[in-house]
């Protein structure tokens, strides 16, 4: 998904737009990772967080409970917000549990600014206990924060691109700050300007409510991107552990975003969510894992930038092997999951997992095919209306009407017509439902082309239905009986866009 916002940024952050835009379909995980790596915004995010904790440690108040750290550092091309907490509130917290917060708590601790995640169909969602925690005990600070991100006149961010970045519960403060931010960014034309989140080390923050809502509005998934290094316990602590017996892991903690994931060999991009968490896991069963600090991101970033070109170093003879399992292959050994064994237990529990990523990852490729980028889709029912103004125009000539002949069908062209009635309408409620499943506060936000194609639809297709409905004699009122609710949600979204217009100032 396009990230619109770093579309006026400077090279590198451009570089960043591509990663968001075709990750998706075009690169493997591997060419993916290095790109981001020599984009310079891991680096430039790990040197903001570096320097804060530098500043941090010679602060004389760093000793405060839950003492959290943020400084905001505006450039000429491009700003950052960077998040980092002390080594003492973190085990503070690790103390007090990683258990989740359900939203009706939230609504409890008078904290509802994420409410904007519940929807008709995703009624709650749980975030986790210590970021909250920390988040509600600097609220204000935080609130200030934000005001100094954004226009006063027009309450739009900034115009230079913004990076949000933390690490390790400071990450998870991150991304909560982020989130705050897309809930307030204005829905219109020209598309948003979007801040880019990128934590180190953070563990994931939500259940699968929290993975949902931001699953049904990719725009905003697009804004995060976590790194993760195989040694890093933290990042790894909230993931259950794989049960071998029911060959499924059973955990409560849901991720969100796409992940970097690291070793001393290499890097890798991860957007199959269903996958992180397995691949995390393994992780840690095979390497010595602790609680990481930033250094050890700086580290294996600037080594990653280093060798960023350097590709195909496996031990493994890959030469006979399908392109699709090498390309897993050398990602497994990237992110540091040993694939050179001499325990045979080992060397099975490798063949599986490769066996069941190619399988994924075959599904996945099914399924990108099938997602065809929504603007084409759009053009494809455009030719469908054509078709449908056609017949209008069909009607004409005989003298019956367009309602009239289609009420009576008195030919294969009324007929053919139905077929194409039921296209055009299953592709509308599908938008209307998948309109409704985003997170939003208040109203929907369709652009401008939709709405003005809903329009067209509602003129031609409405009065066939009302047709269909009358059809039976013994039906009355279509009005308040027989409409379709995505009838009344497209005209509802129409006249609010209409008269949001007419508040904005005049135009020629």
């Amino acid at each position: 998904m396009l990230h619109p916002y770093f579309l006026t940024g400077s090279m590198f952050l451009c570089v960043c737009v591509l990663f968001l835009f075709f990750y998706c379909r075009f690169i493997s995980g591997l060419d993916l990772a290095d790109l981001v790596v020599n984009s310079d915004l891991l680096e430039l995010s790990c040197g903001a967080i570096k320097d804060l904790q530098t500043e941090a440690s010679s602060d004389q108040q760093d000793s405060c409970s839950l003492s959290l750290k943020y400084k905001l550092d505006k450039k000429s091309k491009y700003t950052t917000i960077a998040f980092t907490i002390s080594t003492l509130s973190r085990k503070e917290l690790l103390q007090q549990g990683g258990d989740l917060v359900s939203s009706t708590t939230l609504m409890e601790m008078d904290l509802p600014i994420f409410d904007f995640l519940c929807t008709e169909r995703n009624r709650s969602f749980a975030i986790h206990r210590g970021a909250i925690t920390l988040f509600k005990a600097h609220f204000k600070e935080l609130s200030q924060l934000k005001t100094q991100i954004h226009d006063s006149k027009t309450g739009e961010l900034l115009r230079t691109p913004l990076i949000v970045t933390g690490h390790s519960i400071g990450g998870s403060v991150a991304s909560l700050f982020t989130l705050w931010l897309l809930d307030n960014i204005k829905r219109n034309q020209p598309p948003p300007k979007l801040p880019l989140c990128i934590t180190f080390g953070s563990p994931f923050i939500g259940n699968q409510g929290l993975r949902q809502a931001m699953l049904e509005c990719l725009t905003w998934n697009s804004c995060f991107l976590h790194v993760v290094g195989n040694k890093d316990l933290f990042p790894k602590a909230s993931i259950s552990h794989y049960d071998s017996t029911t060959q499924s892991a059973i955990e409560e903690y849901k991720a969100f975003g796409t992940f970097i994931l690291c070793s001393e060999k290499g890097c890798a991009c991860v957007d199959d969510l269903e996958v992180v968490s397995r691949l995390l896991e393994i992780t840690r069963r095979q390497a010595s894992c602790e609680a990481q600090e930033i250094d050890y991101y700086v580290e294996i970033v600037n080594d990653l930038k280093s060798k960023v070109i350097i590709r195909g170093d496996s031990q493994l003879d890959l030469s006979y092997v399908q392109p699709l399992k090498a390309g897993i292959i050398l990602q497994l050994e990237a992110i540091g999951v040993e694939m050179t064994t001499q325990q045979q237990h080992r060397k099975v529990d490798n063949k599986n997992l490769i066996s069941k990523l190619e399988e994924r990852e075959k599904v996945l490729m099914a399924e990108r095919v099938q997602t065809m980028d929504p603007r084409k889709r759009l053009n494809q029912i455009k030719i469908k209306m054509a078709h449908l103004e056609w017949y209008h125009k069909i009607c004409k000539t005989k003298g019956i009407g367009y309602y009239d002949c289609y009420k009576n069908q008195l030919g294969s062209s009324d007929r053919d017509v139905t077929r194409l009635k039921k296209f055009l309408t299953n592709y509308w409620k599908n938008f209307v439902e998948g309109v409704e499943r985003k997170p939003q506060k208040e109203g929907a936000f369709i652009r401008g082309t939709w709405l003005y194609s809903g329009r067209n639809y509602r003129r031609m297709v409405e009065p066939l239905d009302i047709a269909e409905y009358y059809r039976d004699s013994d039906k009355r009122d279509y009005q308040n009986h027989g409409r379709s609710r995505h009838y009344i949600l497209l005209e509802q979204w129409q006249e609010d866009d209409d008269e949001e217009k007419l508040k904005s100032s005049p135009n020629n």
